[in-house]
C-alpha cells in the first residue's frame, strides 16, 4: 500500500509517501512554519511526488491530520487531501494530531499512559489520554492547563508529549516525581502515514476536529441583512 500523508495542522508543513510493502518512507519533507501553509503545501507535494517517482494514480490512499490545531492549517490540509483523493479516485483518511503525537511512543512499547497535549492558548490545551497499547481512555477535548496537570498526575507513570508538554510540566508540583516529557511542535509525518495505512476508511473521515470556536468572528456591524 502506498500512502501520501499530509500535515498542516500545527507548526509544520509536512508530506510523506509510505510504501507498506517496503516498510519504509519512500520520500518525506517537513518545513517548520507557523503560518504560510496554504502557499507551501502544493509545491511541497509536487516535490515529494517527483522524489518518490510516483503519480497520484499510483497511491492507494491519502492521509491527513484533521486537528486539533490551527483552524486555517487544518482546512488547508483537508482541502488538499480531499482534492487529491477525488482526482485520483482513492480514499482520504483523517487522523488526529493527538493520535499522531502518541503513535511513536506506543510503537516503542511505553508501558504507561501517553498524554498528548497541544497549546490551545489562553491557559488551555487540547488533550487526550491513551492507555497501554494505545487504547483511548478519553476522547479529545479542550481543558484548562490546571485540569490537564491533574489528569496527568492521576495516571502515573505518564509520558507527556506535544506542543504544550512543557506548559503542563511547568505547572507540575515540585514535591512529586516529574513525568517523562517529549516535547514537539508537530507530529512526525511518518507516523501520520503509518496511522493512515492502518486506519479503516469508513471510520476515519477527513473531517475537521474543532474543539473550540474560532477566535476571529464576524463583527455584527459588518453583517449584511438577509432578504
Amino acid at each position: 500500500m502506498r500512502v501520501l500523508a499530509l500535515d498542516t495542522a500545527l507548526d509544520a508543513c509536512a508530506t510523506a509517501v509510505l510504501d507498506t510493502e517496503r516498510r519504509d518512507l519512500v520520500a518525506s519533507e517537513t518545513l517548520p512554519m507557523i503560518r504560510g501553509h496554504a502557499e507551501a503545501l502544493m509545491p511541497l507535494i509536487a516535490r515529494l511526488m517527483e522524489a518518490a517517482r510516483l503519480e497520484f494514480a499510483d497511491l492507494d490512499r491519502i492521509a491527513v491530520t484533521v486537528g486539533p490545531g490551527s483552524f486555517t492549517g487544518v482546512r488547508v490540509g483537508i482541502a488538499a487531501a480531499r482534492g487529491i483523493a477525488l482526482a485520483a479516485g482513492k480514499p482520504a483518511i483523517g487522523l488526529t494530531t493527538l493520535a499522531a503525537f502518541t503513535a511513536p511512543h506506543v510503537a516503542a512499547g511505553f508501558a504507561g499512559t501517553v498524554i498528548p497535549v497541544i497549546d490551545a492558548r489562553h491557559g488551555h490545551v487540547y488533550m487526550q489520554i491513551f492507555g497501554p497499547g494505545g487504547r483511548a481512555a478519553i476522547p479529545p477535548r479542550l481543558a484548562a492547563l490546571r485540569e490537564a496537570v491533574e489528569e496527568a498526575r492521576t495516571r502515573a507513570p505518564a509520558l507527556i508529549t506535544g506542543s504544550a508538554a512543557r506548559l503542563v510540566t511547568a505547572e507540575w508540583p515540585a514535591d512529586e516525581p516529574a513525568p517523562e516529557v517529549v516535547a514537539a511542535s508537530a507530529p512526525e509525518i511518518g507516523w501520520v502515514a503509518r496511522l493512515g495505512a492502518a486506519a479503516q476508511p469508513d471510520r476515519a473521515r477527513p473531517k475537521p476536529l474543532y474543539l473550540r470556536p474560532p477566535d476571529a468572528r464576524p463583527q455584527d456591524a459588518a453583517r449584511i441583512s438577509r432578504q
